[in-house]
């Protein structure tokens, strides 16, 4: 995907070291970031998923009663 803008992030040396080892062959760090976040999306989403379903019968509503 061509970038028409681009925004310079600072990083620590620790941090941009780190995302290096992450970051596959010819993977840019537009896409590396972007994986990252849809990942850490993901695992939001399937934490709430987690508090529904452990959540007490009485404490959620029915859609009907929506």
């Amino acid at each position: 995907m061509p970038l028409t803008k681009t925004k310079r992030i600072p990083v620590s040396v620790d941090i941009w070291k780190r995302l290096g080892k992450e970051k596959e062959a010819g993977e840019t760090y537009d896409d590396l970031i972007s994986k990252l976040l849809q990942a850490h999306n993901r695992l939001k989403l399937m934490k709430k998923m987690k508090q529904v379903e452990e959540a007490e019968s009485e404490d959620l509503v029915d859609l009907d009663d929506v």
